[in-house]
């Protein structure tokens, strides 16, 4: 009995150890070679999270893009799904621009993980406080072309790369995001969320090409 349960805790050991090793072990994500049909259906799935404030099941599409499409490790994917989560979750109930600074540290966190776990080199603060302006442009009496330019002059940051597969991208999310506000009023149906996600497909494929890697 002893050598028995000697034996299957050495198992439970190594098994604990192999779990730990994958999910903590470094690796390189990969920000540009993604599944844009993937990424485009999580996004929506993601938005639909965020209007119904179900952060518990935002937080599980943004672990899982995270993982298995941009490919950044187990524990790298949870931080990042986690502050990339608060970040929405506290700017949400904000009602002014000074209110929405407190969704900054979480995005500058996001984006330093991001750069540090990507390979990719740029700016956090100006990536972090681009991405909170246009989160904050949304609800100001702007058109979905200018807050699309600032959702573009993300991906430009990160990426390094200013063509018009990048700018139309932004603005084709941005359009999106302003045919969901449009509708929120009579209820989003399962086709209108179709919809989303076709041109989310479309947006994503510009922002494929536009970042590519040159040979």
């Amino acid at each position: 009995m002893f050598r028995f349960l000697r034996r299957l805790f050495l198992v439970v050991l190594i098994l604990v150890i192999a779990g730990a090793t994958y999910a903590l072990w470094p690796r390189t994500g990969d920000l540009r070679g993604f599944d844009v049909d993937a990424v485009a259906r999580l996004e929506t799935g993601m938005w639909r999270d965020y209007y119904a404030k179900d952060y518990k099941n935002l937080a599980q599409r943004l672990y899982t893009m995270y993982r298995d499409i941009y490919h950044f490790s187990p524990a790298d994917s949870a931080r990042l799904a986690y502050n990339a989560g608060q970040a929405a979750k506290v700017f949400q109930p904000t009602g002014s621009r000074a209110e929405a600074q407190v969704a900054l540290p979480f995005l500058i966190s996001y984006y330093t993980l991001l750069r540090d776990k990507s390979g990719e080199f740029f700016d956090v603060e100006k990536a972090a406080k681009l991405e909170l302006d246009w989160w904050q442009l949304r609800r100001e009496n702007v058109t979905p072309q200018q807050y699309g330019e600032v959702v573009a002059e993300v991906a430009e940051v990160v990426f390094n790369a200013q063509n018009e597969h990048v700018t139309k991208s932004g603005i084709q999310r941005a359009v999106m995001m302003r045919y969901r506000d449009d509708r929120r009023g009579g209820g989003m149906t399962e086709e209108d969320w179709a919809h989303i996600e076709k041109h989310l497909i479309e947006a994503y494929r510009e922002l494929k090409t536009g970042v590519a890697r040159t040979p």
